[in-house]
C-alpha cells in the first residue's frame, strides 16, 4: 500500500488545506502538460490518486486505519517489542533523537521538549538533523519548535528552526513547507526576543538571524534590535554601530 501522506509531501496530521495547497504545488510541476515532461505521468497519477483520498473525509479515514495497522503488523513481535523502551534504554545519539521525535509523534510533548532541552545542555554538537531525511527533520522539527513556543522556549526554538533553515539553503529547490518555516521564524524574532528572553540571548538570536538572509528589512530590524540590546548592556559605542548599520540598509 502507497503512502499518499508521503506522497503528497505532507503530515499524517495534515489539514485539508495544507493537503490542497501540497496538490496544487505537486500538480505544477508534475503536470504533464505544464512540465514538459511524459515520464512524470506516473508521479502526476499518484499525486491525483493520493489527493482523491486524503481530501476526502471518509475515504481518508479507511485509508488511515488501513495503512497504519499495516505498518504495526509489519513489525515482527509487535506484540512483544516496544520501541518507546528500547529506545528510552539506549544512551547514544541517535536513541535519544529517535526518541524525541517518537515521544513528540506520541502525544508525549512535555517529554520530548524535556529530553531535547537535556541533550542540548549535556552535548554541545548535539543535532537532530543527524539522524533524519530532509523531510521528517523539517517536519517534525517544526512541530518541536511549535511546541517549544507554547512553552515560551523561544531561544531553542530559534536554534531549531535556524538548523533547518540553514539545511534547506544547502539545496537546489526548497521544501514545499519551507515558506511556513520562514514565517513562524520571523514571528518569533519580532514578537518573541527582545525583552522577552536575557538581553545577551537576545544579541546571540539577532545575530544568527542576521545569517539567515532574511532580506534587508528584517536585516535592518534587526540590528536596530541589536543596537537597543547593546545599549541597555552599556556597550554604547558597538550599539551606535549597529544602529548606522541598520539605518545603511534603508529600510
Amino acid at each position: 500500500m502507497k503512502d499518499f501522506y508521503k506522497i503528497l509531501g505532507v503530515r499524517s496530521n495534515a489539514t485539508l488545506a495544507e493537503i490542497k495547497r501540497s496538490y496544487r504545488e505537486k500538480v505544477k510541476l508534475l503536470h504533464p502538460d505544464l512540465s514538459g515532461a511524459p515520464t512524470l505521468c506516473d508521479e502526476f497519477n499518484e499525486v491525483v490518486q493520493a489527493y482523491r483520498v486524503l481530501s476526502d473525509a471518509r475515504q481518508r479515514s479507511i485509508f488511515d486505519e488501513s495503512f497504519f495497522m499495516r505498518i504495526k503488523r509489519s513489525y515482527k513481535n509487535a506484540d512483544t517489542f516496544n520501541y518507546y523502551d528500547w529506545l528510552s534504554a539506549r544512551d547514544d545519539e541517535e536513541s535519544r533523537a529517535k526518541l524525541i521525535f517518537y515521544t513528540l509523534m506520541h502525544q508525549k510533548e512535555d517529554e520530548a521538549v524535556a529530553e531535547f532541552k537535556r541533550m542540548q545542555m549535556n552535548h554541545a554538537d548535539f543535532s537532530l538533523k543527524k539522524w533524519f531525511t530532509r523531510e521528517d527533520f523539517m517536519d517534525y522539527g517544526y512541530i518541536l519548535a511549535e511546541e517549544l513556543v507554547i512553552r515560551g522556549e523561544y531561544y531553542d526554538a530559534i536554534i531549531l528552526l535556524e538548523q533547518i533553515i540553514q539545511m534547506e539553503y544547502s539545496y537546489h529547490y526548497f521544501y514545499i513547507f519551507f515558506p511556513e518555516v520562514i514565517d513562524f521564524t520571523l514571528n518569533i524574532l519580532r514578537h518573541n526576543i527582545d525583552s522577552v528572553i536575557s538581553d545577551e540571548l537576545a544579541l546571540d538570536v539577532f545575530e544568527r538571524a542576521l545569517d539567515l538572509n532574511l532580506g534587508k528589512k528584517n536585516d535592518a530590524f534587526f540590528l536596530r534590535k541589536m543596537s537597543e540590546e547593546y545599549h541597555r548592556l552599556g556597550d554604547l559605542s558597538t550599539a551606535e554601530i549597529c544602529l548606522r548599520e541598520s539605518e545603511k540598509l534603508g529600510c
